[in-house]
């Protein structure tokens, strides 16, 4: 059995993967900006991950046969990975990429919610606290305060790009919640497997029909796409590795550094900056986000 990480390592690890994640996404903007669709980002990204986790899977001896419910169930859960994959890209296509990551990070409030719904445990106080703060924090970042001409411009402006990651985050909070329901006994390869080979033939096939499978334009384009899917998938393996090993659950919540990495990546390497007070409602989502994940039980 694998010794356990101590936090000291565990967190910085994981704080590392999840600014790996934040340029895999910085590497998909570039990729749009040289003429990549959506779809094809999606289509390859998904497609080279889940060819890498099935040679993953053969090199290690893991079985691979899944009961049929188990398999519709699978795939069924994928086609939802596949539109918020679709959704968080084109969040990312339109708006700077820290803002579609800040809202994206609602989810964890979703699935929150909805196991609180579908009869789960209660959140408790401490997420009742968080969840208003998370909102106020996002409300800042997405610099949408102020007279309603102002309000109204800044949504022209961004609205789009914030209801598409609100979507991506609304479709990851029910892909938690039924994995939680149906695929909790599957091992987390194989799900990876499952869903992102759904994921990339349902949006393969979309993106076929309506003809939208652009590929970039150019050699920054194209180093965009080969990086997002290289960023992505590394990554995700990686998961594999320091999540079974990271002790407590709680420790996971550092991997809400994700939309703070994409703030400095995002200036170093797009240009795309904040406001002092945008800065500061980033960064009130990140900690009240990191509040709900290490609440006590």
């Amino acid at each position: 059995m694998s010794a356990i990480l101590s936090p000291r390592l565990a967190i910085p690890l994981l704080m590392f993967l999840a600014s790996v994640f934040a340029a895999n996404h910085i590497a998909a903007r570039l990729a749009f900006d040289h003429g990549a669709s959506v779809a094809a980002a999606v289509a390859v990204r998904s497609g080279a991950t889940a060819l890498a986790m099935l040679a993953l899977l053969r090199l290690q001896g893991i079985p691979m046969a899944l009961p049929r419910p188990t398999l519709s169930r699978g795939l069924g859960i994928g086609l939802l990975v596949g539109v918020q994959s679709f959704c968080l890209y084109s969040a990312v296509a339109i708006i700077p990429v820290a803002l579609a990551l800040l809202a994206f990070n609602t989810f964890p409030m979703l699935f929150m919610l909805l196991t609180w719904a579908a009869g789960g445990d209660n959140p408790g106080r401490r997420a009742f606290v968080a969840m208003p703060l998370a909102l106020f924090g996002l409300v800042l970042a997405l610099d949408i305060l102020g007279t309603v001409e102002a309000m109204t411009g800044r949504w022209a402006e961004i609205g789009i790009g914030v209801s598409w990651a609100l979507g991506a985050a609304a479709s990851f909070a029910l892909v938690l919640f039924l994995t939680t329901r149906y695929l909790t006994e599957v091992d987390g390869r194989m799900r990876t497997l499952l869903t992102m080979g759904a994921t990339a033939v349902a949006v393969g096939l979309a993106g076929a029909a309506t003809q939208t499978l652009s590929l970039p334009t150019d050699g920054t384009g194209w180093l965009g796409l080969v990086l997002l899917t290289v960023l992505y998938g590394s990554a995700i393996t990686a998961m594999f590795t320091v999540v079974p090993r990271i002790g407590a659950a709680s420790n996971t919540a550092a991997l809400n550094f994700e939309p703070v990495a994409a703030l400095f990546l995002g200036w170093v390497i797009l240009g795309q900056s904040m406001e002092p007070r945008q800065l500061v409602g980033a960064f009130i989502v990140v900690g009240a986000v990191i509040l709900i994940g290490t609440k006590r039980h």
